[in-house]
């Protein structure tokens, strides 16, 4: 199976609509990290400039990956910078640590 990895950026108050989204497309898994930098919008009213933002990673087939970015683009705009961004990168291989496996269209 072709992987992807799906990066989404996206405002701490989108994460809820995000994850209730991912659950419903029956997305395996997702890592969430808390985040903080600037792209099209920056907060002038800090010295750095940072603005906080949270980041969802997941690893899905490549054929799903349309679909789930544009559902992530779909619940997490809100039309104001800031909104973030999506990113789809391609994978070469995937891994399960406690089974060291390579996962497959059989086994992921």
């Amino acid at each position: 199976m072709s992987f992807v990895k799906i990066i989404s950026i996206i405002r701490p108050e989108m994460l809820g609509l995000v994850e209730d989204t991912l659950k419903e497309l029956n997305v395996p898994g997702v890592s969430i990290t808390h985040v903080k930098g600037y792209g099209e919008y920056a907060n002038f009213f800090r010295h750095d400039r940072m603005v906080e933002h949270v980041q969802v990673e997941v690893f899905i087939g490549k054929k799903r990956a349309t679909e789930i970015a544009e559902k992530i683009m779909e619940v997490a705009h809100t039309g104001g910078e800031g909104d973030g961004i999506v990113a789809v990168m391609p994978v070469d291989s995937v891994y399960h640590i406690r089974t060291k496996q390579k996962c497959s269209d059989e086994v992921c």
